[in-house]
């Protein structure tokens, strides 16, 4: 069947869909299977879908849309888990907004129930120059293939207590003080849920290349794949002849998106070369050192995030004998203690 679709999730990129596809009713269930859904209902919050060149589209009832089958446990979202079977006419639901579906298994307040969506078939490809044979479109199609690690540049780790601890913001704030140091920096996202926002925002901050666990073809990252996946992306970035690589990790420490495999992991842990945790307060920066020195032997050499938005929290941070920084009130501040921590003799203009 011919389908002429209204709107494609960022989630497929790698694939690069035209809107014009060809729909199978055989399914290929498997996190990354790409299919074609009807849109059921309107939403006045958490209604857009991010495109694969990173634009914010509103979604409306009746759209036709392409987004790729996968699970999702955000404590600030959904939490989401993959249908085990699928037939045309099923519903499930979108669970971000790169366009991941599943079936939605609870939901946070803030951005309400999911757009409903009913299942209109598998999306086809077909690799090989005017074959008529297809193959089941996946996220897997076009991507970086696994790699063992080999990084020849530092990386500084950005983790956080939880979703929305302020990473991103520090991560911008390393990103744009190094660049304008003159030197190419490789912006990574490890973990999380397939969207392209935050590797965007580094690109808007200075970072020469971007790279994110979408690009290994992960829709969601796990502890199965997070640390294989980490090691594909920051060897790859490494190869795109970067001087430093600022990676962060989606989501908390403890949270389920396989962060804890990175930081138990000797090969990633040894490439490390500055160590940044965000923390949302005094007792989740607490806490956060504290796991983070226990449980996976890591020294935090800086804290930010909103714990650290005024003299409170950087009074508390301070008394634990680590430095607090601010990415937003003081970004260059931040900048310029990583950069002494990961280049202590270096002469580079500031």
């Amino acid at each position: 069947m011919r389908i002429h679709v209204d709107k494609i999730g960022s989630v497929t990129r790698n694939l690069k869909l035209s809107r014009s596809l060809t729909l199978s009713d055989q399914f290929y269930i498997e996190p990354g299977s790409v299919i074609a859904c009807r849109i059921h209902g309107e939403k006045s919050t958490y209604n857009q879908l991010e495109d694969p060149h990173g634009r914010l589209v509103t979604l409306h009832q009746g759209d036709l849309v392409v987004g790729a089958l996968g699970h999702r446990n955000a404590l600030h979202g959904y939490e989401g888990v993959m249908p085990t079977q699928l037939r045309v006419g099923d519903t499930l639901h979108m669970l971000n907004m790169g366009g991941v579906m599943g079936l939605c298994q609870s939901y946070n307040p803030d951005v309400g129930a999911p757009f409903r969506l009913e299942v209109l078939g598998q999306v086809m490809q077909f690799p090989e120059f005017q074959s008529r044979i297809g193959q089941p479109a996946h996220i897997s199609m076009g991507a970086l293939p696994l790699r063992d690690p080999s990084v020849r540049c530092p990386v500084v780790y950005i983790a956080g207590t939880c979703m929305n601890a302020g990473k991103t913001a520090a991560c911008c704030a390393v990103i744009r003080n190094f660049s304008q140091r003159g030197l190419r920096i490789g912006g990574v996202k490890l973990t999380g849920v397939s969207l392209q926002r935050d590797i965007l925002s580094m690109r808007d901050y200075g970072a020469s290349e971007i790279l994110d666990f979408t690009d290994a073809g992960i829709v969601c990252t796990s502890k199965d794949t997070a640390a294989a996946t980490a090691k594909t992306l920051l060897t790859a970035m490494s190869e795109m002849d970067v001087d430093l690589i600022v990676a962060e990790t989606g989501d908390g420490i403890l949270g389920e998106y396989g962060v804890q495999s990175i930081l138990s992991d000797p090969d990633l842990n040894r490439l490390s070369s500055a160590f940044i945790l965000c923390a949302n307060d005094p007792v989740g920066a607490l806490g956060g050192i504290d796991t983070l020195q226990k449980q996976f032997g890591i020294k935090v050499d800086i804290v930010a995030g909103p714990v650290t938005d005024n003299r409170v929290g950087e009074r508390f941070v301070e008394s634990l004998q680590i430095p607090a920084r601010n990415a937003r009130s003081n970004p260059k501040a931040l900048g310029d203690l990583v950069f002494n921590i990961c280049y202590p003799t270096a002469q580079v203009a500031s």
